[in-house]
């Protein structure tokens, strides 16, 4: 993308949407993929949080997971939502317990996330801003693994509901 302020041949850096953890990068610092990933998206519309209020859930000690497998004609990917309610504390309590379930989810969703599946995480009061980060990250991994052995098979139950 070029700048606007009349220097037309120096260029801005386009930032990609892609992930990559430190798993994910060569000894030469450069990015490699191994296998195709799905990409992740957020929630936005209030039916597709509705809808994942109905699936299953998966309590953690600093978050809860919703997880709802898709249809097969909704949308492709990874999607995930993130909310706090305001027993979490004030705007900025919220913003920070939400910031701390974007980075456990952009460490954690490329390799334990499925596609096809929709997520909400929502934060819990004093717990989400408090708790050991690497211990979010390992319950994440944990509940990811719980909602999806929870979940029935597509091919036994092509019509089942929503719920895990």
């Amino acid at each position: 993308m070029a700048k606007r302020d009349g220097n037309a041949d120096q260029t801005a850096p386009e930032r990609s949407g892609a992930v990559c953890s430190r798993s994910d990068r060569a000894e030469g610092g450069e990015a490699f993929d191994n296998a195709p990933r799905a990409p992740i998206t957020t929630l936005t519309k209030r039916a597709d949080f509705l809808r994942a209020a109905r699936a299953g859930r998966v309590p953690c000690p600093a978050f809860l997971l919703q997880a709802r497998r898709r249809a097969p004609d909704e949308a492709s990917g990874i999607r995930i939502g993130y909310t706090c309610s305001k027993k979490v504390g004030n705007a900025v309590a919220r913003n920070r317990a939400k910031r701390r379930l974007r980075a456990i989810a952009r460490e954690v969703l490329p390799e334990g996330g499925r596609a096809g599946w929709d997520y909400v995480l929502i934060g819990r009061a004093q717990a989400t801003a408090q708790h050991d980060f690497a211990a979010m990250r390992d319950d994440l991994r944990a509940a990811l693994a719980k909602a999806h052995a929870k979940a029935p098979r597509q091919a036994e139950t092509p019509n089942a509901p929503d719920r895990l």
